[in-house]
């Protein structure tokens, strides 16, 4: 019998259905998604908008090939661009969040003719060969992703930016928060210092979003607190709320040509049409101002039960960082509490749930994290926030 490549370390559950913020397994036992699959669900599981959209396109095609006209890729350009107040940017669609930051260093590069890249400790922009390089985990670089051209500056480090950012650089990539690296929040100072040194320099600035975008901030995008402007921003797991589809969103400075840039699957009709209801769904539920008050409501709550050593985040993109392990702390959320959460490094409790998340769901979850940390015997003091 063949067998699947083991690679994943599974709990022992099996989700057989889904709605809006929770999940059923095959035992009918319901669980509260507060992760959503790694920040994939942004809309809510099988919203009915979301799954009559599908629906529809399946009935028509499903799938051609870029050598003939979709017109939905310019819908979806069209919606993009005036929800996330980008409309003169360009749209590169393709698969995946690493497949869009490969296309933004490979377009960089093409632009600026350089090579050298300056990335971020802590930073994670995906597997492939250019995403995984600029990747702060040499656990996952094999010797075949030449990643000798890459320089990891702190993160949040002004002064280190100004020097470590030259004439030979190509590209600065980096997210506005940090979601593998334990939801570090990039200050507004730091951003602004690498727009005005890549200036300077003529280096492409590439904003990657693709966690910490599509409104889980509470902007569109979560460097647009800083009031600074990306040469390319990149944006993959809440865009299709689960079908699979990326992309990157390509300032004016940049010029198209046939064959630059490429992909099969890539803006396809059913990615789209998934893309195109979740931006449609965004904007008529006002999900970006629920993922800001649902998210302050976290934090106050967060707060007042204290006990952690760091609380951290924006919107619904929340890091709670305590001074011990949290894996039984987050199987305990799970198997007890029937609550999904994700961890960052060993001590990290992430927060990814949708933006649609209600106060009810709220409540759940900060009365069993008080629950779990009054049976954990965990000090209850203000923590720094």
């Amino acid at each position: 019998m063949a067998e699947l490549f083991n690679v994943y370390p599974l709990y022992d559950i099996e989700p057989v259905r889904a709605q809006g913020s929770y999940l059923w397994d095959v035992n009918g036992t319901r669980y509260l998604d507060l992760y959503g699959g790694h920040a994939v669900i942004s809309v809510g599981h099988t919203h009915p908008r979301y799954v009559q959209a599908l629906t529809d396109q399946l009935h028509k095609i499903s799938f051609y090939s870029n050598s003939v006209k979709i017109p939905l890729q310019q819908e979806l350009a069209d919606k993009l661009g005036a929800l996330s107040d980008h409309p003169d940017y360009a749209l590169f669609l393709c698969n995946s969040g690493a497949e869009a930051n490969e296309n933004a260093l490979k377009l960089a590069s093409f632009h600026n003719g350089r090579t050298k890249v300056v990335a971020f400790k802590k930073s994670f922009h995906g597997r492939t060969a250019g995403a995984v390089a600029a990747t702060d985990n040499p656990s996952i670089v094999a010797p075949i992703n030449y990643n000798q051209h890459v320089t990891f500056l702190p993160y949040n480090d002004s002064e280190a930016a100004r020097t470590g950012i030259t004439s030979e650089t190509c590209a600065v990539i980096i997210e506005g928060i940090q979601g593998v690296g334990g939801i570090q929040v990039a200050t507004d100072e730091f951003l602004q210092t690498l727009r005005k040194r890549c200036d300077e320099t003529g280096t492409v600035l590439i904003l990657d979003g693709v966690q910490c975008g599509y409104g889980r901030s509470g902007k569109f995008f979560s460097h647009q607190f800083s009031g600074i402007e990306a040469d390319i921003i990149s944006m993959a797991k809440g865009m299709g709320n689960g079908f699979p589809i990326g992309g990157i969103l390509i300032s004016p400075k940049f010029k198209a040509s046939y064959g630059l840039l490429g992909t099969t699957f890539g803006g396809n009709h059913l990615a789209c049409t998934a893309a195109i209801a979740v931006l449609d769904i965004m904007r008529d539920e006002g999900l970006m101002e629920n993922a800001t008050n649902i998210g302050n409501y976290l934090m106050d709550g967060i707060g007042q039960i204290g006990g952690y050593k760091e609380l951290r985040g924006r919107g619904l993109m929340i890091g709670i960082e305590y001074d011990f392990p949290v894996d039984s702390l987050r199987k305990t959320l799970l198997f007890e509490h029937k609550q999904f959460t994700g961890v960052a490094g060993k001590n990290t409790i992430r927060l990814l749930p949708s933006l649609a998340i209600g106060i009810d769901e709220a409540d759940q979850f900060l009365e069993a994290l008080q629950h779990c940390l009054n049976a954990k015997g965990a000090t209850v003091t203000q923590g720094a926030q």
